[in-house]
């Protein structure tokens, strides 16, 4: 359930008969884009964490690709973590949902919502997040930055909820204070550097430890390289960086363009509340238009790892 909920998080007792598997689902954040490894691959969180689930690391499947949304994680990388039979499976998806122009709330929770119900009859234990919204990391002009914060709290929102409603093992990203810093980011501004992929694993493997799911060494807070500093954001800025926010936001600038026109009336109107008010009405109409589910039984959980 949600790291903050009211309820106490139910116990999980291992029987450790073989190894541990584990599954990543998700985008570019779950890749492990920012932390790059000699060969011009990525590691990440995910590959991070895996290593410190048991002594001998555990069985990892990362199925997270670049630019994934939600649909996709559904469709595509479900049935393919579902093969791997997963103990534990993370499931951190929604950011790239908020950056598109037919991004809908109503979809996105149907999608996560398959995905976290499917993994949890299988007797899977998901692990999942909320995150910063991407107009705050990357420091846009207000008028355009709330358009994208409603989408991501929206997001949010769901997920909460699902991880309640899933048992999932829950963190809080979006409020912890190091992951905005800068010395925790890429030089994209919205993916984290080594150090805040570690630190991530790290906070992963703290909730695991204290749900009695991870045996294995902490993952280490301190990064190997030296994170970006100013200048080399401000080169990346200047040769790539809006090369790159074009292409992945063309798709979006036409509507960010008419809902910052419309952030703006509103704001001269005095009215800038009702956006959220009705951005956050149609997070809770997404989650009640959801199917019941049964459930969920007992507090205390046995996790086969046979």
């Amino acid at each position: 359930m949600s790291e903050s909920g009211g309820t106490a998080r139910p116990t999980y007792i291992p029987r450790a008969r073989g190894g541990v598997r584990f599954a990543a689902l998700g985008d570019s954040l779950t890749e492990g884009v920012g932390d790059p490894v000699p060969g011009g691959e990525w590691r990440g969180w995910a590959a991070l964490l895996a290593a410190g689930l048991a002594p001998d690391g555990a069985e990892f499947l990362n199925t997270a690709r670049s630019g994934a949304l939600t649909s996709h994680v559904a469709d595509e990388q479900l049935p393919k973590a579902r093969a791997h039979r997963p103990h534990i499976a993370a499931v951190i998806a929604g950011g790239n949902d908020t950056l598109r122009a037919t991004f809908d709330i109503d979809r996105v929770a149907r999608h996560l919502d398959t995905v976290m119900s499917t993994l949890q009859r299988d007797g899977t234990v998901v692990l999942t997040a909320c995150l910063p919204d991407p107009g705050r990391l990357l420091r846009l002009p207000a008028l355009l930055a709330c358009p994208l914060v409603r989408r991501m709290q929206a997001v949010n929102t769901v997920v909460h909820a699902l991880s309640h409603r899933y048992n999932a093992l829950h963190l809080h990203v979006a409020a912890e204070p190091w992951f905005a810093q800068r010395t925790a980011l890429s030089v994209d501004r919205l993916h984290p550097n080594e150090l805040g992929h570690r630190m991530l694993a790290h906070r992963f493997h703290s909730l695991l430890a204290e749900a009695g799911l991870a045996d294995g060494p902490p993952p280490s807070t301190e990064p190997d390289t030296a994170g970006p500093g100013p200048v080399d954001q401000m080169v990346w800025m200047a040769t790539k960086g809006t090369a790159w926010v074009v292409a992945r936001c063309q798709d979006l600038l036409p509507d960010l363009l008419w809902l910052a026109a419309a952030e703006g009336r509103h704001r001269l109107a005095g009215t800038a509340t009702l956006l959220d008010l009705r951005s956050h009405r149609a997070a809770l109409h997404a989650l009640a238009a959801l199917a019941p589910v049964r459930p969920l039984g007992p507090a205390v959980r046995e996790l086969d790892l046979g």
